[in-house]
């Protein structure tokens, strides 16, 4: 596991936006997080609530919405979740898959991830 920043961009589903946003890179976490104030001004609708367990053993349920994110020109609609307001905006590995993003966290930045066929 490891942490380092990255610039992303959101865009709610009927394109408003565009957000952009200093976010952690968190390989241990499963979905990205956003501060729901500025969920709600992109237009993202909640479509579910989700159990969210933190390292200290905390848990919270917490709605969940689907946004589009842009890292360096490569697009995905993605999961994200309403943090609370003020909470740091953290890009998880659901987000990181889907733009086909690994983490490499001793140089710091985001790779392309290897192709794999079967």
């Amino acid at each position: 596991m490891g942490t380092f920043q990255c610039q992303i961009q959101l865009e709610g589903m009927d394109g408003q936006g565009p957000l952009k946003l200093k976010a952690m890179v968190d390989t241990g976490a499963a979905y990205s997080m956003v501060p729901a104030p500025l969920l709600r001004d992109l237009g993202v609708q909640p479509i579910r609530k989700v159990n969210l367990e933190w390292a200290d053993g905390r848990q919270a349920w917490l709605d969940m919405g689907e946004a589009r994110a842009t890292i360096d020109g490569e697009s995905v609609v993605t999961l994200v979740v309403f943090a609370e307001d003020g909470t740091q905006p953290l890009l998880g590995a659901y987000t990181l898959e889907g733009l086909g993003l690994a983490a490499d966290p001793v140089n710091g930045k985001l790779i392309p991830m290897p192709k794999v066929h079967a």
